[in-house]
């Protein structure tokens, strides 16, 4: 092998037209949450412009999976993810993954979550010397806190820097998030923005007969929130602003849209509100837009893809300066802000925004508006750049590394075990 010739250089350093991309995830639609929605937005896109994706994940309850052009989903063995009964969590798998990429080689392996199933993914690509990427969706360390295991909070964190320090880039949605896991000691760290179904989520699903059966007048104000009813969602406080509310406007209402362990809980505590379980597409988009105020208590969010929908359903948004809200709110102009974890500030802004109908009407004019731009295709678009930007690196690396082979006199095996996924290609 000559790795002096430039036609061969190039050829190993640049990405082909269509890529073969393996994504490793312990959750995917039709399951319901954000990190399941982002990823499937992401698959269809990267299907649409010409790839071919596998996705590999822990097959929930007695599924199968689903047989679609330019999509290959392994299922794998799973164990329920405490606290997430409807989720399974993969077993370690590297063997399994090992044998599957070296019968069929993928250009790229991303993964998205990071349990047994994904750290036996990053081994196994390291392992084949496949490029290789990852996703940062959820602070677990910080929700460490919020089920009586802060103790565990550092060993998370480690673990978390440690699997994705071993991936040649970790995308994160926003720029707080990117310079937070920076300064914690994440390496390569890629920004790759959330997108917003604007055809989907628009003020025009705003439905009179849904508000009649929530037991509401026109003038009423229906306070939403949706989302997954558990404790790092911060859930109480929601509870806490809508009584202070209630408290000097006796006609509002208090929905909610998804389902958690909290549900329970919460239906005993606050039998006067709503609860409309999970909705999805049509039907979530017309609980959004005949809500009225969007209030948004988390603080454990890498992004909140439920924040723009709010704002492309024309709600009026009141959130902490933080993830999503703290990228896509001019404060007082497409929504209101409050200090991170400033919970007094929260209620009194809820209760101010709950009074002031023209200051409501005037946020909701302007929210879709400020979100118009936010595109899938344009996030998938990005995503598929890292992409092609590791594959380039990765192949730039091989080169450097055999040549060093050959001045060492190394030869063939050593060559071998580096060989570069487009490799096979050249026979």
């Amino acid at each position: 092998m000559n790795t002096s010739d430039p036609l061969l250089i190039e050829s190993f350093s640049a990405a082909p037209a269509s890529l073969r991309i393996a994504v490793v995830t312990e959750t995917f639609p039709p399951e319901v949450n954000g990190v399941a929605m982002t990823l499937g937005r992401i698959v269809n896109g990267l299907i649409q412009r010409g790839h071919v994706v596998q996705v590999v994940r822990p097959r929930q309850s007695r599924e199968v999976g689903v047989a679609r052009e330019g999509l290959d989903e392994v299922l794998s063995r799973g164990m329920p993810v405490p606290a997430y009964g409807e989720l399974r969590f993969g077993l370690p798998s590297k063997n399994r993954l090992v044998k599957l990429w070296s019968e069929c080689r993928p250009d790229c392996v991303h993964v998205v979550t990071e349990g047994p199933l994904g750290w036996s993914a990053v081994a196994a690509a390291r392992k084949l010397h496949l490029p290789l990427t990852s996703s940062f969706h959820t602070n677990f360390d910080s929700y460490t806190q919020h089920y009586g295991i802060g103790l565990f909070k550092s060993p998370i964190e480690s673990y978390l820097r440690k699997l994705h320090n071993r991936t040649q880039a970790t995308m994160v949605p926003t720029h707080a998030m990117q310079e937070s896991l920076q300064r914690r000691g994440y390496q390569n760290v890629r920004l790759v923005s959330r997108g917003v179904a604007i055809e989907l989520f628009q003020p025009q699903h705003r439905s009179s007969a849904l508000r009649a059966e929530w037991g509401v007048l026109p003038e009423d104000p229906v306070v939403i929130l949706v989302g997954r009813l558990a404790r790092e969602k911060n859930v109480g406080l929601v509870v806490s602003a809508f009584r202070a509310i209630q408290a000097k406007v006796p006609r509002a209402k208090l929905v909610f849209v998804g389902d958690g362990p909290l549900r329970k809980q919460l239906e005993e505590s606050c039998p006067d509100a709503h609860f409309a379980g999970v909705r999805q597409r049509e039907e979530l988009a017309m609980h959004y837009a005949s809500g009225d105020l969007f209030l948004f208590p988390s603080l454990t969010e890498t992004f909140g893809n439920v924040v723009p929908e709010a704002l492309a359903s024309g709600l009026a948004v009141l959130s902490y300066a933080n993830a999503a809200a703290q990228e896509l709110i001019t404060h007082q102009q497409n929504g209101i802000l409050v200090p991170a974890g400033d919970e007094l500030a929260f209620v009194d802004a809820a209760v101010a925004l709950a009074q002031d109908r023209a200051k409501q009407l005037q946020l909701r004019a302007m929210a879709p508006r400020s979100v118009a731009a936010l595109s899938w295709s344009a996030v998938c678009a990005s995503f598929e750049m890292v992409l092609r930007d590791v594959i380039e690196q990765h192949g730039t690396q091989f080169i450097t590394a055999t040549r060093g082979y050959a001045k060492s006199g190394l030869a063939g095996p050593a060559q071998e075990r580096l060989a570069h996924p487009h490799i096979a290609a050249q026979g």
